[in-house]
């Protein structure tokens, strides 16, 4: 198989070419996918992760990457089966952005008192800011992360409010994922 030429591509971009060949490659098979910089890299394996594919990946001298996915039999998408809550700005309703903030605050604490806390938090846009250095939502969104809610950011809105090194609390993933967790999810609070 070819390599799939995915520089300079914008996320999801690489995730999902990736995801048409692996549908199209036998078992066995390898897609290989040129990606030029980690955090596509990155989502490229948490997607062969979650999908239980061998990954592998060489950076090559002009500082590209080449990922390496063995594809499979993957089992079935299934929903979540639990509570994803997606957050897209880090103010709560519209209104004064002082209150906002405040009823950003005051859910995010609440979700941390629930019975079932989230099975999943998705931050994008400006609500990256909320689980970045400054946020004052931290501690409340890292008691979630202990009880075992997956925490998740938009890379490429962390990279337009350049707040990529200022990630405080979950990890990194893209759109495509995000769209995914949404769409698989038995129950979901879009904020």
């Amino acid at each position: 198989m070819d390599v799939i030429n995915v520089l300079g591509k914008p996320c999801p971009i690489p995730v999902i070419e990736a995801k048409k060949a692996l549908r199209k490659a036998a078992t066995g098979e390898q897609v290989k996918v040129l990606v030029d910089n980690d955090i596509s890299r990155q989502n490229l394996e948490k997607m062969a992760g979650g999908m239980g594919l061998p990954f592998v990946h060489e950076k090559q001298d002009d500082g590209n990457i080449v990922v390496t996915i063995t594809a499979g039999i993957a089992a079935a998408a299934s929903p979540v089966g639990g509570l994803v809550v997606a957050i897209g700005k880090n103010t709560m309703g519209t209104g004064n952005d002082d209150l906002g903030a405040i009823l950003m605050k005051a859910f995010i604490y609440s979700l941390t008192e629930m019975d079932t806390p989230p099975e999943t938090l998705l931050f994008f846009n400006s609500g990256v800011m909320l689980s970045t250095e400054g946020s004052n939502a931290i501690a409340d969104i890292k008691t979630l992360e202990q009880k075992g809610t997956i925490v998740s950011s938009c890379g490429t809105c962390l990279d337009f409010y350049k707040l990529k090194e200022k990630l405080a609390v979950g990890n990194v993933t893209n759109m495509y994922a995000i769209a995914q967790a949404m769409g698989e999810a038995a129950k979901l609070i879009n904020l």
